[in-house]
């Protein structure tokens, strides 16, 4: 095969190419399919978790989900970005402490989610 050939094909297979995905921030990713953010596993066992108490502290919602400390880290910050769920650290005496909460606007998208998940099912089954 010739050199232009090949340039023309790359470029033609290039052209048709889907653009790469946006990063969600914390909105649907197109109409009728769930929120991003919170559809990542870990994720939505952390905004579940949080949903049903006032606040927990890291220790408390890792074992809640069974989580790694790095894995917690990631995931929670990537809720926070989003503003799905607020961090709040301090001191009690010299030892940190970090807790967790969701936020009005983590709990408005879990409801979403919810509901998203909920037609999802009732189609399924009526279909």
């Amino acid at each position: 095969m010739s050199l232009p050939l090949r340039r023309r094909l790359a470029d033609e297979t290039a052209a048709l190419a889907p653009a790469p995905a946006k990063p969600s921030r914390g909105r649907k990713a197109g109409a009728g399919e769930p929120d991003l953010i919170i559809h990542e596993r870990v994720r939505l066992a952390i905004v579940s978790t949080l949903a049903g108490t006032t606040s927990l502290t890291f220790n408390e919602l890792k074992a809640l989900i069974g989580a790694t400390d790095g894995n917690l880290s990631v995931h929670a910050r990537r809720l926070e970005e989003a503003g799905f769920i607020a961090c709040d650290k301090s001191f009690e005496g010299r030892v940190p402490r970090t807790k967790y909460r969701i936020t009005v606007a983590g709990r408005r998208a879990l409801n979403e989610y919810l509901d998203h998940m909920e037609a999802l099912i009732r189609r399924v089954r009526e279909g």
